[in-house]
């Protein structure tokens, strides 16, 4: 394989894990810890990650609970989950949050698999990004004389079946979380 295509697939790589990154946080009916990934808490100024902060536990399936390791922390946490794009209200009893999941309407669920369908398309587009630039990359070498006609036909024709590769992966990926979208 030619350094051009482990580079490629190095980035096709990143590209697959940002997209699960992304899904990790779009809500399904489930409750999940890494719903609140993006959830930013002001501790001393510094906006710090949530699970930085505190424990997320999930002791059943539409039942968060947070445990800050600073008690006076709870007020700032309830506001930044508040803040959140999610659509939670926590409620606390001065020691730990607790977040009800509410079941997803069927409205709510088509939208959520809308902006799946966008990142997932998103991702897609990455993909064949990087394979243009290296079949760019390789067109520049052959050109130099550094390749010849028939490596710069072979390394275009595995980089393709490599972005192939890529994007049944994100199709694949994508199908599963509309799947859990759905059933919620």
């Amino acid at each position: 394989m030619s350094e051009i295509n482990e580079a490629s697939v190095k980035r096709m790589e990143k590209t697959i894990n940002a997209l699960k990154d992304e899904f990790n946080t779009i809500r399904t009916g489930r409750a999940s810890a890494s719903l609140f990934d993006k959830v930013r808490v002001d501790y001393y100024g510094e906006k710090t990650p949530l699970s930085q902060v505190a424990n997320i536990a999930i002791p059943e399936a539409r039942m968060v609970v947070i445990t800050p390791w600073d008690k006076t922390l709870i007020g700032e946490i309830e506001k930044a989950i508040q803040r959140s794009e999610l659509g939670l209200n926590p409620s606390n009893d001065g020691k730990v949050i607790r977040i009800a999941i509410p079941p997803l309407t069927a409205d709510r669920r088509k939208e959520l698999v809308k902006q799946a369908k966008t990142i997932a398309e998103n991702s897609r587009v990455a993909i064949r990004n990087i394979r243009r630039d290296g079949n760019e990359e390789l067109k520049k070498q052959q050109k130099d004389g550094s390749i010849t006609e028939d490596e710069l036909k072979t390394t275009e024709d595995s980089l393709q079946k490599t972005t192939d590769k890529f994007i049944a992966e994100i199709n694949k990926i994508f199908e599963d979380k509309e799947k859990e979208i759905m059933e919620g």
